[in-house]
């Protein structure tokens, strides 16, 4: 299977129906966070069991994770990651329909980000699919200047975000990789304007040739570099932001890494692959301290050619 194809095969849509969803919002409206773990554990259990197709999802970065584990051990893991996942999207409909008050965010870095937005040339915010980014993003609230998403929603997604359950306008402007160019040119502008532009530094969303190849768990892994390229040529710094869930109610918010990106000659992958590298690295790190919170379902080595 080629990279592209994967791509394609990949999807971001939710499972289950809407009615399963609506469950979840009424129990939280009546009994709170609580009352929706508590069914929480018995769907897991389901998925895991009776639903092969969605444990083999995450089974590919377990392995890497977990080498050497039995299928016992296995089994384990495969339910303590999915239940995390269904606890972060209990945790994102609590926000949205109980108040952000339900939940504690903590935010290391805050200083540093402050030091890092008074540059003036922007800032580059590189997340991954670990934690619950909405809840990093409402740690962000002091930030003065305008957030931009880079954000692709899948046609007929059911699950809603955190500001859609409270029946607000997304406070943030989204950029759509499906635009001309892949959204390059509005990116570009935002930082010129001094914005803030939040990315995902772990999916690669579109053609190959924009992905650099890293090590990441003891193999090669593809990674987008358009980010690292805005950098280069802004010069606006780059804040590796990763989130975590750290109890029943809080989150921590962790500024892991500032990456700077000179001006580089070429525009190729490998021009850019050593930044790249240093993201990767930072979420290897996140991975070893939260292994149960690496939220990426698909296979991120499937074009290793050194496995």
């Amino acid at each position: 299977m080629s990279p592209n194809e994967s791509q394609r095969r990949w999807s971001s849509r939710s499972i289950g129906s809407k009615l399963q969803h609506g469950i979840f919002y009424f129990l939280i409206r009546q009994g709170g966070r609580r009352a929706a773990y508590a069914l929480l554990h018995g769907v897991v259990l389901y998925y895991v069991l009776l639903r092969p197709d969605q444990r083999r999802k995450g089974e590919p970065y377990l392995r890497r994770r977990f080498p050497g584990a039995s299928g016992r051990q296995r089994f384990w893991h495969s339910y303590r990651m999915i239940l995390d996942l269904g606890k972060v999207l209990v945790d994102r409909a609590v926000v949205g329909i109980l108040g952000p008050d339900q939940m504690q965010v903590k935010l290391r870095g805050r200083e540093e980000l402050l030091d890092l937005l008074a540059e003036r040339r922007g800032l580059i915010l590189i997340g991954a699919h670990v934690g619950c980014w909405q809840a990093a993003m409402s740690a962000l609230g002091f930030v003065e200047v305008p957030v931009n998403l880079l954000m692709q929603r899948e046609d007929g997604d059911i699950d809603r975000h955190y500001f859609e359950h409270a029946g607000r306008e997304c406070p943030y402007h989204i950029i759509d990789p499906r635009g001309f160019l892949g959204g390059s040119l509005e990116m570009l502008d935002v930082l010129k304007r001094g914005e803030v532009l939040s990315v995902m530094g772990d999916r690669l969303l579109g053609s190959d040739k924009n992905a650099a190849a890293v090590d990441f768990l003891g193999g090669l892994v593809r990674l987008p570099f358009s980010a690292y390229k805005l950098a280069a040529t802004t010069g606006a710094p780059i804040a590796v932001l990763f989130s975590a869930k750290t109890g029943p109610a809080s989150y921590e918010l962790e500024l892991a890494k500032v990456i700077r990106v000179p001006a580089v000659a070429g525009r190729s992958g490998a021009a850019f692959a050593p930044y790249v590298a240093e993201f990767a690295a930072a979420l290897e790190k996140f991975t070893r301290e939260h292994p149960y919170q690496f939220f990426n379902f698909f296979d991120m080595w499937q074009n290793d050619e050194t496995k």
